[in-house]
Formats: C-alpha cells, structure tokens, sequence
C-alpha cells in the first residue's frame, strides 16, 4: 500500500509526541492508583483511580508528579547539625521505571494503559507487551540480547531529555 500526501496517516509516535494523548490512542494513556493500597488488593475506587493524558511530555511529567507526591519522605533532624531527608523509594529510579514502561510497551493490539499500582509495602508498574523481537523470556536481561519495539518514541523521548 502507498499512502499519498493526500492521505497521511499518523504514526503511534507522532501522537504521542503531539496528540491528545487518551483522546487520540487509548493505550498512551497511563493510569496511577493515587493512594497507598493494601498489600492485598488490587481493587481501586473512582476516588483513588487517576489517568494521566495529553502529549508525551505532558503524560510523563503528570505521572511523575503523582509518584512524587506520593513518595513519604522523612526528615531526621535530630541526629547532626543539618536535617537528613530519606524518601521511602529513590525518586528517579521511579522516573525512569515508569518512562521504560511508557517506552518500551506495545502500542499494536492492545487498549490497556499502562498500570501504576502504589501499595503500601510496594509499587506496582504493568506494562503492556512481553519480549520482543530477538529477546526471550529465556536471554532476558544477557548481554547483547536487546531489540527495539518502538525506536522513534525511544529517540524522541531521549532528545526530550527523558531518557539516556
């Protein structure tokens, strides 16, 4: 098939980077359980269930508000002559935990957001799609077993300075 000038049709990358996010592909739209859930649930309630929308940029930076907001961090001022601020889990590994999620899940095939959970012994990131291309679930995580699901949304989100 030849598309012409006259027909574009837009690419998963391209709306992501400028679409409307949920409005324009479902799946783009990750969604954040606001609160901290039993270890044993899974169930959210309307008052506890966020979606993030909006261009990539917007998408991300929403989400990691949220994780943000959501991660305790404690203050020790006790124990020498300036304060000691520990958060219960390292704000940029949750960053780039949930751009990995939104990077490297599938956009074919698929409705579902991605999922944060934010329990209250852990956290939670599901993210459509499996192992793709030349990775197995058996060279998972090998040297030199990688592939590359979605590279325009991968070189996009690195010259947005969200990824390395």
């Amino acid at each position: 098939m030849v598309l012409s000038v006259e027909e574009p049709v837009p690419t998963v990358a391209g709306i992501l980077m400028l679409g409307k996010g949920r409005r324009s592909i479902t799946c783009a739209a990750p969604m954040c359980s606001s609160c901290a859930l039993p270890a044993w649930s899974w169930a959210t309630t309307s008052r506890t269930r966020r979606v993030c929308t909006g261009p990539l940029l917007e998408l991300i930076r929403r989400l990691e508000d949220k994780l943000t907001a959501h991660n305790r961090t404690s203050v020790d001022f006790t124990s020498g002559p300036a304060e000691v601020r520990r958060s219960t889990y390292p704000i940029e590994a949750l960053h780039q935990l949930v751009r990995n999620a939104v990077m490297h899940r599938t956009y074919e095939g698929t409705n579902a957001p991605v999922r944060v959970y934010w329990f209250d012994d852990r956290i939670e990131i599901n993210s459509p799609g499996g192992p793709y291309g030349a990775v197995t679930a058996d060279n998972f995580g090998e040297p030199g077993a990688l592939d590359y699901r979605n590279p325009i949304v991968a070189e996009a989100m690195r010259v947005l300075g969200l990824v390395q």
